[in-house]
């Protein structure tokens, strides 16, 4: 009997441990690093989260939209389709849908404890193990690295990045042996195509060679696996070089013999500032796999201190990408940008939350947190969503800024001036070139008023995931249009791209800052310099915004300086949104208009009229019923164009917009002396209009010289404002006097406004 006893007890503890792994932990070894979930999800941020549900509102909320979600799409079924398709066709959408969803399940699975979503991400993850080992390349042949999944690596590595994370969710919810499966068809062949097997799409600086690095990255902490993790960190040829000694500068040695992997990444494109190269658009693109991965480092190797490598540098990188948005949100489309993309998009969740769990609690990401009305359902996001509950948020400190470019912070920049409440922010582009997403127009300045673009940079030419433009990529128009000079507000010469729209020589170069001073919010400035965009002519583009209060609203004075040693045509648009209403010139039109140009992009532009300067030429145009006005210092010889895009476009793949242009011809030295205002509104219900008319009489170059130049306003009541700019001298502390017109002026610095 006793026996028989001790039989029983043996088996019942038999089948409680069988139990116990089949349930939640299968061969879970008593080794540390065998513990998961341990990337972005751990073990105690799990055990706290299933603590606080039910209390938090925001976190309830995010994750009861995850679980709808995912649940129709386990009510549909599995579906791994043959790839065959670009950006926007079935299969990429398909496998893009994929792996967001082997990503939520496994979030699902380690806070609901529900083996339904363990399940659903094992036999997700078992269809691409049996299917993987036999596809070949992507059919679709227009990428330089072409995928398997998809078109394109990059595809692929998004694939990865959301997939490890899955995968790490359930690995103890799987057994040794299908773990085994999984890592041999499938993840470590993977791993192996978009490293190994495409090294100029794995071993360089770029926003794609980030994802890949963070795929390969992720996947090897799941596994374990630090020879794949070095190749991720560190490039593919000198992953065995890599060591965990740091340089002078406090971040790891990278690959010795030529930039590459994680690390190189993160320090070549940021600048100390946190600006990103290639601009806000493709910066918000590059931030979920950079903070993922540093997020899973810091997890799992916290020894390499990531989120302190280059002084915080990731850190800094939101606090910039979410200055470089207007008031609803939506990043500034410098470079290859598409217009509307925000901080409500998922990377920026992401980010949103990371920068506040590492970052030491800014309370100001709360109040965006807020507006994106979602969390990471992560221990980040639990932080979040624990510090809004408890009423710490405060508004986020959106300001004039100036963000340096070139991982060193002395290749440009980007400046931001801000007036109010965002009631006028302007965007100034003085920057190197932005890598292959970047756009030849230095000087270049873009303006919006309480979110509304007032005058635009045009961004990219692309419609991303409709498969009907091309496939949802990059359309030829982005080339002959988008990247050229003249679809952006700054000067353009003989009607050539600065650099003549070539990579190779854009690339070498960058323009000056000359000063940034937004001291006084009423009177605010940046100035720069660019000296090589045509051989032997330099350029000078200073920008205020200017409180007056004889003015209703802010306006901002552009003074565009260029000397050269040989006479030219130079071109000054400005594209702007609406109908015009009036101008002080003639203007002539024809009944058949034509392009205004043959190539450089001139070849995209209707010439709808023309006319000629006036002493001050003034046009007025009404745009989302306010009222703005151009005034410009001009003379007869000066042409004003009124163009708009879309001319040699036979695919209407280009937004038929207009623009105003100022053009300038047979000169060596000039000024472009402009004020932009923003003045008054129409009511089409009460059918009245307000302020409807300019405040300025004559916009006037009273002086210039290679030391000084001397602008003024005169308004409606002739009353006299002076800018005067120190074309030489920057210094804080310098006295400068000048005598103009018989008044003599006097002050200390690079400027002088009153």
């Amino acid at each position: 009997m006793r026996n028989y006893i001790v039989l029983l007890v043996l088996l019942n503890f038999l089948f409680l441990s069988c139990n116990a792994n089949q349930n939640d932990s299968k061969n879970l070894s008593g080794n540390e690093n065998e513990i998961h979930p341990k990337l972005i999800l751990t073990k105690k941020g799990v055990e706290e989260i299933r603590s606080h549900l039910g209390k938090l509102p925001l976190f309830d909320a995010s994750l009861e939209k995850v679980k709808q979600e995912v649940d129709q799409e386990i009510e549909l079924g599995i579906q791994v389709p043959i790839p065959k398709d670009y950006s926007g066709g079935y299969t990429h959408e398909r496998h893009k849908r994929n792996f967001l969803m082997i990503q939520k399940a496994g979030v699902l699975y380690q806070i609901l404890q529900d083996d339904k979503y363990g399940n659903y991400v094992k036999d997700m993850l078992f269809a691409y193990a049996k299917m993987y080992p036999t596809l070949p390349i992507h059919p679709k042949p227009r990428s330089y690295a072409r995928g398997k999944l998809f078109w394109q690596c990059l595809n692929d590595s998004n694939w990865l990045v959301y997939a490890s994370q899955g995968y790490d969710c359930i690995y103890n919810f799987l057994s040794e042996e299908e773990r085994s499966v999984l890592e041999n068809d499938l993840f470590k062949p993977f791993a192996d195509y978009i490293s190994i097997q495409n090294p100029q799409f794995f071993n360089r600086v770029h926003n794609h060679s980030t994802w890949g690095n963070a795929a390969v990255g992720m996947i090897a902490l799941v596994m374990n696996d630090d020879a794949l993790l070095d190749r991720a960190l560190y490039g593919i040829k000198n992953a065995a070089l890599a060591s965990n000694a740091k340089d002078n500068d406090g971040g790891f040695i990278k690959n010795k013999e030529g930039k590459a992997g994680y690390f190189a990444n993160l320090e070549e494109p940021f600048s100390p500032d946190g600006y990103y190269t290639e601009g806000p658009y493709y910066q918000r693109y590059a931030m979920y796999p950079f903070l993922i991965f540093a997020e899973a480092l810091q997890n799992v190797k916290p020894e390499y201190e990531v989120f302190k490598f280059k002084n915080n540098v990731l850190l800094n990188s939101i606090d910039a990408l979410l200055q470089l948005t207007d008031a609803d949100g939506e990043f500034f489309p410098i470079n290859d940008g598409q217009k509307g993309m925000s901080y409500y998009s998922r990377e920026l969740v992401t980010a949103v939350d990371v920068a506040y769990a590492y970052g030491g609690n800014n309370s100001g990401l709360l109040s965006i947190a807020e507006k994106q009305q979602k969390v990471t359902l992560d221990d980040a996001g639990l932080a979040v969503a624990l510090a809004i509950k408890d009423g710490k948020a405060t508004l986020f400190d959106k300001k004039s800024v100036n963000l340096s470019d070139g991982s060193k912070g002395d290749e440009g920049g980007v400046g931001i001036l801000r007036y109010g409440e965002e009631d006028l922010t302007l965007v100034f582009k003085y920057a190197a070139q932005g890598l292959s997403h970047g756009h030849y127009d230095k000087l270049s300045f873009s303006l919006f008023e309480k979110g509304e673009e007032v005058l635009q940079d045009y961004g990219l030419a692309r419609y991303v995931n409709v498969e009907q433009k091309g496939g949802g990529n990059y359309l030829k128009e982005n080339k002959t249009w988008a990247k050229q000079t003249i679809a952006h507000n700054t000067v353009i010469q003989d009607e050539i791209s600065h650099f003549q729209g070539k990579y190779e020589i854009g690339s070498k170069h960058h323009s000056e800052l000359h000063f940034f001073n937004a001291d006084n919010s009423d009177v605010q400035l940046i100035s720069a310099k660019e000296n090589n965009a045509y051989p032997g002519s330099k350029m000078h583009r200073t920008l205020a915004v200017v409180k007056d209060e004889k003015y209703t609203k802010p306006y901002v004075l552009d003074v565009f300086r260029i000397t050269s040693d040989q006479p030219h045509q130079f071109d000054l648009p400005y594209y702007y949104f609406g109908q015009p209403i009036s101008m002080n010139f003639d203007v002539n039109t024809s009944s058949s208009i034509q392009p205004l140009g043959s190539k450089n992009g001139y070849q995209h532009l209707w010439l709808e009229a023309t006319g000629q300067g006036a002493t001050t030429s003034q046009f007025t145009w009404l745009n989302h019923n306010k009222f703005y006005t151009i005034s410009s210092n001009t003379s007869k010889q000066d042409e004003l164009l009124f163009a708009r895009i879309g001319a040699n476009d036979p695919n209407f793949n280009l937004r038929n917009d207009p623009g105003f242009i100022i053009r300038r011809k047979n000169v060596k030295q000039t000024v472009f002396a402009t004020v932009i205002e923003s003045h008054g509104t129409y009511s089409p219900v009460s059918e009245f209009s307000v302020s409807a008319t300019s405040n300025i009489k004559k916009v006037q170059v009273v002086y210039d010289s290679e030391e000084y130049t001397v602008v003024q306003i005169t308004n409606v009541e002739n009353e006299v404002k002076t800018l005067i700019i120190s074309n030489r001298d920057t210094n804080n502390q310098t006295k400068h006097s000048l005598k103009v017109n018989n008044k003599e002026f006097s002050w200390v610095g690079p400027f002088y406004f009153k």
